[in-house]
């Protein structure tokens, strides 16, 4: 079924619409999100997004509703693992917390724009040429190896520090601080670039990096254009408030690369089929179709599904995954316990300790192993539980507490 140009005009409004909405209302002033606030918009941005499933099963059929929503989770899945890539820039840059909506913001933009010049060429491309079926599948499971590689590495990239960056900064008269949410600003009496315009930079960078893995794989589940630019536009809306709803979650989900990258050796096998199927090239089957099993929309989406749902219950309930949230809990509750003021009521105190105590009784359950992977700064990590300890044997004894707290900024 072809989709009309009134369709298309109508849903362009209503994505513009909803971008402008956010900047008006959201960003323009520059403040820290509640979790209720990011709670309440992510939920607004996901139910639009499904009830837009649904207007397509009334306008163009059940087969494109299906397609959209595997494109949807399927895209939805790679924003949230593109949010640990943002969390990184954002703290190399130490962009101000007030000020990361409207950095998100422009991500979000960016990332739309570069991902509908790449819908349109790869669109055209696959109407063009069938072979690109077989560039795309091989796109994916490299990928796929890619993210694998990084797990099992050592060694992580410094995002921040990319190639567009370090050349503006050699390039233009830049400033290590940021003036609000200026992109330029007057330094030493010239016009310099502020830290603000840099991360933008490279946030855009790294979108157009990750809209060669995403375009690819949402083409490996529908080669209709609406599709693509509708799920991959409603999975990007609402990525900003989804950022500060997990933002110190994210790190729980900690295999969640090995199930994005089962994902996308997945559509890549399927698409790698797909191509087989529609085959062209000479050197293949004298350029005959290849009679090969092919994937359907129904079973895609069942994978997908069913490999995030797993990873989540792996992430969360594997040794690794409870070792995680008991060392996170332990380390939460001891920071809290630090940072009470000296006069901080009795039933507080008494309450904090007693967590901490439940949860470090489960640390001889964790491995050494766990430990040193898990546990950023062990020596760190001791010296906040023995000073939080100390502090409350101090207050049980003489119901004050005299002990500074250390500046765990500066240590490990």
């Amino acid at each position: 079924m072809e989709i009309t140009s009134l369709q298309w005009g109508i849903t362009i409004a209503l994505i513009l619409g909803l971008l402008a909405y956010d900047f008006v209302f959201h960003v323009r002033k520059a403040h820290e999100p509640t979790i209720r606030e990011a709670a309440i918009w992510s939920a607004v941005y996901v139910g639009i997004a499904l009830f837009f499933g649904l207007v397509i099963l009334w306008l163009d059929g059940p087969t494109l509703m299906a397609e959209y929503y595997g494109g949807y989770i399927t895209e939805k899945a790679l924003s949230v693992d593109n949010l640990f890539v943002f969390l990184i820039i954002m703290g190399s840059f130490a962009v101000p917390r007030a000020d990361q909506q409207k950095v998100l913001l422009f991500g979000i933009v960016f990332a739309l724009v570069a991902r509908t010049v790449f819908i349109f060429v790869g669109a055209a491309a696959i109407n063009a040429f069938s072979w690109v079926f077989y560039l795309f599948g091989l796109i994916l499971i490299l990928t796929a190896g890619n993210l694998i590689k990084g797990e099992i590495g050592e060694g992580k990239e410094d995002d921040a520090n990319n190639i567009v960056v370090r050349l503006a900064r050699k390039v233009f008269h830049t400033t290590d601080y940021y003036d609000g949410d200026k992109l330029f600003t007057v330094h030493h009496g010239k016009r310099a670039l502020t830290p603000m315009l840099l991360v933008m930079v490279a946030i855009g960078g790294t979108d157009i990096l990750f809209a060669l893995d995403s375009i690819p794989a949402i083409f490996g589940l529908t080669q209709e254009p609406y599709i693509v630019f509708t799920a991959t536009a409603f999975s990007l809306m609402g990525l900003r408030q989804l950022y500060f709803l997990i933002d110190g979650l994210l790190d729980r989900l900690i295999y969640l690369s090995w199930g994005l990258s089962l994902i996308l050796a997945f559509i890549g096998v399927k698409l790698v089929l797909h191509a087989l199927h529609e085959n062209t090239l000479p050197f293949i089957n004298d350029g005959a179709h290849v009679p090969v099993v092919e994937i359907g929309i129904g079973a895609s989406l069942a994978v997908i599904i069913s490999v995030l749902v797993v990873t989540v219950l792996v992430s969360l309930y594997s040794p690794k995954g409870r070792a995680l949230r008991t060392i996170q809990r332990t380390q939460d509750l001891t920071e809290r316990y630090l940072a009470l003021p000296a006069d901080a009521p009795a039933e507080e105190r008494n309450a904090l300790a007693q967590q901490i105590a439940e949860a470090h009784a489960h640390f001889p359950r964790i491995s050494e192993k766990h430990k040193d992977e898990l546990i950023e700064s062990r020596a760190r990590f001791r010296t906040m539980l023995e000073t939080a300890r100390g502090q409350h044997r101090e207050f049980a004894e003489t119901g004050r507490v005299s002990t500074p707290s250390p500046d765990l900024r500066t240590e490990g």
